[in-house]
C-alpha cells in the first residue's frame, strides 16, 4: 500500500519515542496494534462482501442462462411434441378411413356372397340324390 521502507521505519520510531515518550510509548503502541488489527479485519469484511457480491452476481447471471436454455428445450419439445400428435391423428384420421373402406368391402362381399352361395348350392342338392 505505501510505500515504506525499514529505515523509514527507524526514523517514525525515533520521532514517536522523542514525541511520545519512553512510558506512554507502548500503550499508544498497543492502542495503535489494535486499531490497525480493526482496519484489517474490516477491510477484509469488505473485501468479503464484494467477492460474495461477485459471486452472487454470476449465480444469478448463471442462473438466467440456465432459465434462458430450459425455456428453449421447453419450446423445442413442444414444437415437437405437437408436430407427433398431429402426425398421430393424421394416421389415425388415415387408418380409421382405410377400416371403413375395408369394412365396406366385406359387407358388400357378404351381402353378395350369400346369393352366390345359395345359387350354387341349390345346383349340388340336385345332383345328388338321396339314395
Amino acid at each position: 500500500m505505501f510505500d515504506v521502507g525499514f529505515s523509514e521505519l527507524m526514523v517514525i520510531a525515533v520521532v514517536a519515542l522523542i514525541v511520545i515518550g519512553p512510558e506512554r510509548l507502548p500503550r499508544v503502541a498497543r492502542t495503535l496494534g489494535h486499531l490497525f488489527g480493526r482496519l484489517q479485519r474490516y477491510v477484509n469484511d469488505v473485501k468479503a462482501d464484494i467477492n460474495r457480491e461477485i459471486e452472487l452476481d454470476e449465480l444469478r447471471k448463471f442462473r438466467s442462462t440456465v432459465e434462458d436454455a430450459a425455456r428453449g428445450f421447453e419450446g423445442t419439445v413442444n414444437t415437437t411434441v405437437s408436430s407427433v400428435e398431429s402426425e398421430v391423428a393424421k394416421t389415425e384420421s388415415e387408418l380409421n378411413a382405410t377400416l371403413s373402406s375395408v369394412e365396406a368391402e366385406v359387407a358388400k362381399t357378404e351381402t353378395e356372397a350369400p346369393e352366390s352361395k345359395s345359387g350354387s348350392a341349390a345346383p349340388q342338392q340336385q345332383q345328388n340324390p338321396a339314395p
